[in-house]
């Protein structure tokens, strides 16, 4: 067992690797993805469900897979946030009108942020294991539709005694450590020495590469522009996407701007240190999907040539007041369990909860800026939480095919204490 983080001398973040799950996968192809624009809170997409946003990922997955939906034999689908009254279907629902047949099962995921990560795990453990010889996985997610609720109204109200609470603003605080999730990184800040020019500075390079991925079209080739739609399926009841009044169709993210650390160094801070709202990952709403099938179907290329090889996948465990350097350790645990060094990666899509923590984990891991988070991160374009690592892993794989490299890793850490890491190979 670790000792407890003193939060005042920078620990060995390795050693919490020694306990990381890490499983190999023999047989998973990753052949196509396609996601939703992310858009501000409150924005274009506000009104939609999760499952919505799921369905229209997924079919678009699946188109560009260029596979029939009849061969994909399960759909695994991560949310966080229960945001419509018909939630507990959302998997279940997302398959069937994605295409697939009613004999082919669903179920739900959540590992809080690294959500997507561990659909995308499932589904390759599904492939590898012989269950199926495709799979569906899903991240979705609403943040404008978080509810406003009440867990202690069931038997009616007690005099004074009427709780409703914001259920997004109270789960950016981890009661276990008693910190809020900025609060953790705040803490990274001081363990690493990173201060509040170099928080800034990390923002302002992750708006000015999204910028230029955004205008060079290199997010255009992930995202499935959202049109109004309804969706259908034999013996299923019709459910329609809506977009605002005059929005005719929703292309590109939204919080991508022109950012300049000038303007970043005006911000007030958040938690009393680095954190501020303009060096934080942005609040989105969004959904992402990917086809993960066996070797064997792959080779029948349907959808034009895979994006690559599912190899491996991490979850280890940190102190929750420090969560946000989880996805060091399961990186450390992925590259020691296939035999590599982390100089052996050739590219890292790691989440940028923030600034501070993306920064923090950068520097333990050792990655030159020029090989992480090449086209912008979270805090850029946005991170709805369990959409973010299917999103990860489709960046990281096309951004690989597209410059002719290897290997990557995609990662990213998780309230509580937690970080997940999946490596990705290009032939």
């Amino acid at each position: 067992m670790n000792a407890p983080v003193t939060l005042t001398d920078t620990p060995d973040w390795s050693r919490y690797a020694g306990a990381a799950m890490v499983e190999t996968f023999a047989d998973a192809v990753l052949v196509a993805g396609a996601r939703t624009p992310f858009t501000d809170l409150n924005g274009a997409l506000a009104a939609i469900s999760p499952t919505d946003l799921g369905i229209h990922a997924a079919r678009a997955a699946i188109a560009r897979a260029g596979i029939d939906p009849q061969r994909i034999g399960t759909t695994v689908a991560g949310n966080c946030t229960q945001a419509s009254f018909d939630s507990l279907f959302f998997a279940r629902h997302i398959g069937l009108y994605a295409g697939m047949p009613d004999d082919r099962p669903a179920h739900g995921v959540q590992r809080l942020c690294t959500t997507g990560f561990e659909a995308i795990a499932q589904a390759a453990r599904a492939t590898s294991a012989g269950q199926v010889e495709a799979a569906l996985a899903v991240g979705t997610e609403s943040m404008s539709r978080a509810p406003v609720a009440s867990y202690t109204s069931r038997g009616g109200f007690g005099l004074g005694q009427v709780e409703f609470k914001d259920f997004l603003w109270e789960a950016l605080f981890d009661t276990g450590c008693a910190t809020a999730m900025g609060g953790t990184a705040e803490n990274l800040a001081r363990l690493h020495g990173i201060t509040r020019e170099e928080t800034d500075a990390y923002a302002a390079a992750s708006f000015a590469r999204a910028l230029e991925a955004q205008a060079a079209g290199r997010f255009g080739e992930e995202i499935a522009p959202v049109t109004e739609a309804v969706f259908e399926g034999p013996g299923l009841k019709p459910r329609r996407l809506k977009l605002p009044r005059k929005t005719a169709e929703v292309a590109q993210d939204s919080h991508i701007r022109p950012t300049p650390i000038e303007v970043l160094a005006k911000l007030a801070p958040v938690f009393g240190g680095v954190q501020t709202g303009g060096n934080s990952s942005a609040i989105v709403d969004g959904a992402a999907a990917v086809v993960v099938t066996t070797g064997k179907l792959a080779a029948e290329g349907g959808g034009g040539a895979p994006l690559g090889r599912v190899v491996a996948a991490a979850a280890a465990g940190v102190p929750g007041e420090v969560m946000g350097i989880g996805p060091v350790p399961a990186a450390l645990a992925l590259v020691r369990k296939l035999g590599l060094a982390i100089g052996d990666i050739d590219l890292f899509e790691i989440n940028e909860a923030f600034g501070a923590q993306a920064e923090a984990v950068r520097r333990a891991l050792g990655v030159p800026h020029g090989r992480f988070n090449v086209n912008g991160g979270a805090i850029a374009f946005g991170h709805p939480l369990a959409a973010t690592g299917v999103r990860c892993v489709l960046s990281l794989a096309m951004e690989l095919r597209r410059r002719g490299l290897k290997r990557g890793i995609a990662g990213a850490c998780a309230g509580g204490g937690q970080g997940m890491a999946v490596l990705v190979e290009v032939a």
